[in-house]
């Protein structure tokens, strides 16, 4: 019999060993099953931080269930469009039950990908077509492999487990915040591949999807070119899960073209705005802070008339550069799984509304993303350095000459730049609000010696492919909008749980 324990507290300074022993005290006698449930940090009094575990244990051996997945009896060809988090993930459960999809990926495999992120990183040398924003993993695989979500959806807990499955820290099955770490990211990827080949799955890299193959209403097929070659190809399908993120502009353009519904969507813009690990970790924990990992935080402002809040959050992280597009500048965070650095980052977001980007049309929002990318690059010296500034002189209006005890961590380099010239007024009114505002949460927030560096404008898609109850899209079936750039989910955990999801309505379609 399994014995569930609540409210376990444990000192930061005690081993994890302590609990089996408080386990063994309730049963009186030695533990033979023991499995954390889960771990969350209480910091509220900083003179008495701790942990808080949620345990299970038994004097009896126990098994886990493996779980069971229905099988289909036909082989359908399914297309998935996109290797990011929804269409892997969407893929997976698609091999659970038996099928064997195409997957089609206009990056690449995330070997070449670290290869070519690594040489724009350094060299400032952009390959459109493989970068932070595609290829395999997605975006998600160039930040922190961040797992938590305001979302409650039924699908986060299959999420979890994929990811520990193939070789993820098992401790995202019970941390109140999991990550993985870009570093262990990559090594996920690579054995997800290796499963879903072994199972029949068939990876098409480098391939973009620039047309539909439709008849009476159905989709029938998709047209794909290779990046390498401009060889033109058609794959003929039952139906195509489109999970293509947020940042595929040109797709979006085709699909507009091919008469697929869609409509526009609000989104946010800022900056990253960078601190000292060490002194966010204070001022969350205090004194304990150099028993802990590196703090995190999560703030919102509604001091300004639009909302400003903190996303991607990247304890002990970097700024990236995260451009998919020539002439524009785009940045993100990222940390490895030891999230050990020297600086903390976070996305300082800007609510906008559709008044801010002109108009109803829509690609209007898409298009004003672009022109703020294009801003930042020019006036950063268009060579894809990033314009920054301290916030002590961003908030004074004044050209940042040099930087203080926070250095910029951004890889291709920064250049002082007044962000007034780059953002839209409205973000920078509302930053100017906001970050002071947050400092009464968090102390040291408005440091005058934290860095801002700009732009961070792929926060999510401008736009949605519109899709009816069957999950398939209002106006071709067979097509099933997924994940981020369909518009129905944001971050890792949310698009994976979608890409689930429409798995699981395509196994009841064919079963």
């Amino acid at each position: 019999m399994i014995t569930r324990l609540d409210n376990v507290k444990l000192s930061v300074s005690k081993d994890e060993g302590e609990l089996i022993k408080i386990a063994e005290r309730k049963l009186g006698a030695p533990v033979k099953y023991f499995k954390i449930l889960k771990k969350s940090l209480d910091a509220r009094d900083k003179s008495a931080v701790h942990w808080v575990y949620s345990v299970a244990f038994s004097r009896e051996e126990e098994c886990e269930p493996a779980p069971r997945f229905g099988k289909i009896s036909g082989r359908p060809c399914i297309a998935v469009v996109g290797a990011g988090p929804a269409g892997l993930m969407c893929a997976l459960r698609l091999v659970d039950h038996g099928f064997a999809p195409v997957i089609v990926e206009r990056g690449q495999p995330v070997e070449r990908r670290k290869a070519d992120c690594e040489r724009f990183f350094t060299r400032r040398e952009l390959n459109t077509q493989s970068n932070v924003q595609f290829g395999e993993g997605g975006a998600g695989a160039f930040s922190d492999g961040k797992l938590n979500t305001q979302t409650r959806d039924g699908f986060n807990r299959d999420v979890l487990k994929y990811f520990a499955a193939f070789g993820a820290p098992q401790e995202i099955l019970y941390l109140n915040k999991p990550h993985i770490g870009s570093d262990k990211l990559f090594e996920v990827l690579r054995l997800m591949r290796a499963h879903l080949i072994e199972h029949g799955a068939e990876f098409m890299f480098g391939s973009r999807v620039d047309g539909l193959i439709a008849s009476g209403g159905a989709l029938r097929g998709l047209r794909v070119t290779d990046a390498a070659t401009g060889e033109k190809s058609e794959i003929l399908c039952d139906c195509a899960v489109l999970a293509i993120g947020h940042s595929a502009r040109d797709t979006f353009e085709m699909l507009d073209a091919a008469g697929v519904a869609m409509e526009p969507r609000e989104f946010a813009m800022g900056v990253r705005i960078e601190h000292l690990a060490e002194k966010i970790s204070f001022a969350q924990y205090g004194k304990s802070f150099a028993l802990l990992p590196a703090a995190d935080y999560k703030l919102v402002s509604h001091a300004h008339e639009r909302t400003v809040f903190t996303f991607c959050m990247c304890p002990g992280g970097v700024v990236i550069p995260a451009a998919s597009e020539q002439g524009g500048v785009v940045v993100n965070g990222m940390s490895l799984y030891s999230r050990s650095g020297v600086n903390s980052n976070s996305a300082l977001m800007v609510q906008l509304k559709r008044e801010d980007f002109g108009g109803e049309d829509l690609f209007a929002g898409m298009r004003f993303q672009r022109e703020i990318e294009r801003r930042a690059f020019a006036a950063a010296g268009s060579s894809y350095k990033a314009p920054a500034q301290t916030f002590g002189d961003f908030v004074n209006d004044k050209c940042s000459s040099s930087f203080g005890e926070v250095v910029p961590s951004y890889a291709a380099g920064v250049e002082c730049v007044p962000l007034a010239e780059v953002l839209p007024p409205v973000v920078v009114s509302a930053l100017k609000v906001a970050v002071p505002d947050m400092a009464k949460r968090l102390k040291g927030f408005n440091d005058p010696f934290s860095v801002l560096t700009g732009v961070e404008t792929r926060f999510s898609s401008p736009v949605r492919i519109l899709r009816n109850s069957l999950m398939q899209s209002v106006t071709l079936s067979g097509l099933y909008p997924c994940g981020e750039g369909s518009g129905y989910s944001g971050g890792i955990t949310s698009s994976a749980a979608d890409g689930i999801r429409v798995a699981e309505e395509l196994y009841k379609r064919f079963s």
